[in-house]
């Protein structure tokens, strides 16, 4: 399967709506786009197949099932580029969750890169209420931080969507035999550490 340059674009703009701290995650119901098996689902419905999505989207949900604190990966990429990228190389959904997992720990990347850029906005909105301006205040608490999420959140997953998808695919079929196999397994065991995590917790 290949990804389309819109279609690469839709996936890119649902991770954005999920990102913790944007307005949607409020209006949508508290970043429930980002769990993976909704988001697989939406990614599915962009790709023309939501119950391959929802499969693959309820696989990646396993690993990252937590029970209070937060885990130390993006679920939210996970599920949106994991997804993605595991339709279109048409693996099962046990690889798809070892494909996953690292993608999803490029999302602390993301996340670490925004809040820190997010600092400068911080330090603006003071100046504005010291100079007594609370609409410059409420400006810079909103749309600067919004945008910033869009371009960091939006674009990589996109391009990662768009050029991604070719390369997953052949690396896929490199794999093919015990080393897919092999990841599979691993992907089988992710779900379980989740679990075993959750009910430890």
């Amino acid at each position: 399967m290949t990804i389309s340059v819109i279609q690469a674009i839709l996936i890119g703009l649902l991770y954005y709506l999920g990102i913790n701290g944007t307005p949607w995650t409020t209006l949508l119901g508290s970043t429930i786009l980002q769990k993976p098996l909704v988001s697989g689902v939406l990614v599915g419905c962009i790709l023309g197949d939501p119950v391959q999505g929802a499969i693959i989207g309820a696989a990646i949900q396993l690993p990252f099932i937590a029970a209070g604190g937060a885990p130390p990966t993006d679920p939210g990429l996970a599920g949106t580029l994991g997804t993605a990228l595991a339709m279109a190389a048409g693996v099962k959904p046990e690889a798809a969750i070892a494909m996953a997992v690292p993608i999803g720990l490029l999302g602390t990347i993301i996340w670490v890169l925004h809040m820190t850029i997010d600092v400068f906005f911080v330090h603006m909105i003071d100046k504005a209420a010291d100079e007594g301006n609370m609409k410059k205040a409420e400006f810079l608490h909103i749309v600067p931080p919004q945008i910033v999420a869009l371009l960091l959140g939006a674009i990589p997953v996109a391009l990662g969507c768009y050029f991604g998808s070719g390369v997953v695919t052949k690396i896929i079929t490199l794999l093919d035999g015990t080393p897919l196999r092999t990841l599979e397994v691993i992907g089988g065991i992710l779900p379980a550490i989740g679990i075993a995590m959750n009910l430890r917790a």
